[in-house]
C-alpha cells in the first residue's frame, strides 16, 4: 500500500527517504503531514531543546576515584563511579 518515498529536509536541504513502515507508523498515529526534516536535523531539534543536565562530582565509595552524577549526593548515602556501580548489578544477578 505504501511505497518509499524521497523527501527534502527543509533545515539542510538534504535528501531523506520516508519509508513504507515510517508513512505506516504515521498514519496508524494519525498524522496527516509527511515529516519536514531529515532524522538528524529531528534529533538535532529536539535535543536543542532539552535543558543542559546537571552534573554533580563525588568520590566513589568502593574505589575512592571521582565519580560524576546526575544527582546531588548526601553524606548518609554511597556513591558508586559508573564502574563499580556495574560491578555491583553485576554481583545481585
Amino acid at each position: 500500500m505504501y511505497e518509499d518515498k524521497t523527501l527534502i529536509c527543509k533545515e539542510c536541504g538534504a535528501e531523506f527517504v520516508f519509508t513504507a513502515g515510517e508513512q505506516e507508523f504515521y498514519a496508524s498515529k494519525g498524522f496527516e503531514n509527511e515529516p519536514q526534516r531529515c532524522k538528524a536535523c529531528r534529533d538535532a531539534r529536539k535535543n536543542a531543546q532539552k535543558p543542559e543536565r546537571e552534573m554533580y562530582t563525588a568520590v566513589c565509595a568502593a574505589c575512592g576515584n571521582e565519580a560524576r552524577v546526575p544527582f546531588k549526593p548526601r553524606e548518609d548515602r554511597p556513591v558508586y563511579c559508573s564502574e563499580c556501580f556495574a560491578k555491583m548489578k553485576e554481583e545481585q544477578e
